[in-house]
């Protein structure tokens, strides 16, 4: 086990510092790679954690997509960038996390300070106007993670930054996913409700000891359940946006849970 964790956490580092220079290159020469490298950067380390993914469904592609997801543990990060190319929508803390904070800026990821009410003009703003640019954007509207045995209600506030400020607003199209995650195998053997606190992160567990027994443990099983694309205009309001996603959500981590206890 930790024979396991100590090998994975050097090759881990090593690879990683050696593609950091590159990424940031890219951001400076080419949005083209500088989107797709993390991609592929992150199937590399889902591999090297043995990570197996259950996929269904897909990210569309070459159009504006928010992603509006469920949260289970920092996990989810390289999880779900080796699914599609990517950036998320995270709390401003963490850019202040050292290493994490690098990795975060380097994918592209927006920072919201959810504290300051002054700032929200302005990252609606940049989390519209990544997305009319043709980004694809993770939001994980629960504002925290879970122990992945449920998943919490949708913050509404969270998906006003992707509505028009005014009628008038630039009106084109932005789509809409949700996604679900699923934890459900490590070792080959399912994960009950108990075992699920070795890959759920939340609350005030630390990240060090709790990523050691987590490389510890052995290769992790997780299904992916990729909504169909679905127009923002669609939505009335954040209201309802929030509603919908998270019954839809919730509907497929349950069943999820259901077959792996089955």
């Amino acid at each position: 086990g930790s024979l396991r964790a100590t090998i994975i956490l050097l090759i881990f580092l090593t690879f990683t510092l050696a593609c950091m220079p590159l990424q940031y290159i890219l951001l400076r020469t080419s949005k083209t790679w500088a989107r797709t490298f993390p991609y592929w950067y992150h199937r590399r380390v889902c591999q090297l954690i043995g990570i197996r993914h259950d996929i269904s469904g897909q990210v569309a592609r070459n159009k504006p997509v928010l992603i509006v997801a469920n949260h289970v543990s920092w996990l989810d990060i390289p999880v779900l960038s080796a699914v599609a190319p990517l950036s998320f929508v995270a709390k401003s803390e963490v850019g202040t996390w050292p290493f994490v904070s690098w990795l975060a800026r380097l994918q592209r990821t927006v920072f919201v300070n959810r504290s300051r009410r002054t700032e929200v003009g302005k990252v609606s703003d940049t989390i519209r106007g990544r997305l009319l640019s043709g980004a694809t954007l993770v939001l994980f509207a629960e504002g925290t993670s879970s122990d992945g045995n449920r998943v919490l209600p949708f913050k509404s506030a969270l998906l006003s930054s992707v509505f028009p400020r005014s009628d008038e607003e630039d009106a084109q199209s932005i789509d809409v996913q949700t996604l679900a995650i699923t934890y459900t195998h490590v070792h080959g053997i399912p994960l009950g409700r108990a075992d699920r606190n070795l890959i759920g992160w939340y609350g005030d567990m630390e990240m060090g000891g709790h990523a050691w027994q987590l490389l510890s443990a052995g290769p992790i099983d997780v299904k992916i359940q990729i909504g169909e694309p679905i127009e923002l205009a669609t939505f009335k309001n954040r209201k309802q946006l929030a509603g919908v996603t998270e019954e839809s959500i919730r509907h497929k981590v349950v069943a999820a849970l259901r077959n792996t206890a089955s």
